[in-house]
């Protein structure tokens, strides 16, 4: 299994930190969805520079923000203090969660999971299964091998797995691409709830660029 890596989060500047301060769109569905479901504990799965912390911390929840750098721990902590918010925070292996079973109502992990090679993912998957409550839910947005990254010539992990090998805070992340039947089997154990195939277009310092992502909502059932 190859070893997870987060983002070099001090080589993003300019517009692209601009963007990843922003909360995406789907997290304000989220936010209301999961406040009518009377949900409490949050989790930010790879929180990255806070911008979805700071979203749900500021309307009530509390928040469980972790990260495998200790980098976007420190940033999204300076975020949170500065508005007099307080955090639970954890640096880590999304492979082996820091959490108790059952701890957590929902769990946002987007542009996450798909860093790390397919057994990585299984694990992952495992984790948010275990930590979540009973009836609690998870989205989060995996790789698509329709995209063109996945296609590339760049050094192959397994079967479903590459290196990333632009310049950037990406640089050799592993990068993980589904289709809907892995999909379908990665999370046999929720009850899915809703899955979207979606192309990201965006423009950064007048560069365009694509990409494929599922968007797949789970439930964690009682049976």
């Amino acid at each position: 299994m190859i070893e997870s890596k987060g983002w070099d989060w001090k080589a993003v500047n300019g517009e692209s930190k601009n963007y990843w301060l922003t909360p995406s769109v789907e997290s304000f569905y989220l936010l209301h969805r999961w406040k009518d479901n009377g949900y409490t504990s949050f989790l930010d799965l790879g929180c990255g520079l806070g911008r979805h912390s700071i979203l749900f911390g500021q309307n009530g929840f509390d928040v469980f923000a972790f990260d495998i750098s200790k980098d976007a721990i420190d940033k999204t902590k300076n975020s949170a203090e500065e508005l007099n918010l307080n955090f639970n925070y954890k640096i880590g292996d999304m492979r082996t969660l820091p959490y108790a079973n059952e701890s957590i109502d929902c769990i946002l992990c987007k542009n996450v999971i798909s860093h790390s090679d397919t057994n990585g993912v299984k694990q992952a998957i495992s984790e948010l299964l275990r930590v979540l409550k009973p009836d609690g839910e998870c989205y989060l947005t995996l790789g698509s091998k329709a995209s063109e990254n996945f296609k590339r010539n760049w050094p192959s992990i397994d079967e479903n797995t590459t290196l990333l090998m632009n310049e950037g805070p990406e640089y050799k992340v592993p990068h993980f691409y589904a289709d809907y039947e892995l999909i379908k089997k990665l999370f046999f154990a929720f009850k899915i709830l809703s899955v979207y195939h979606v192309e990201d277009i965006y423009e950064i310092d007048g560069i365009v660029h694509s990409s494929y992502h599922y968007h797949v909502l789970v439930r964690k059932s009682i049976h």
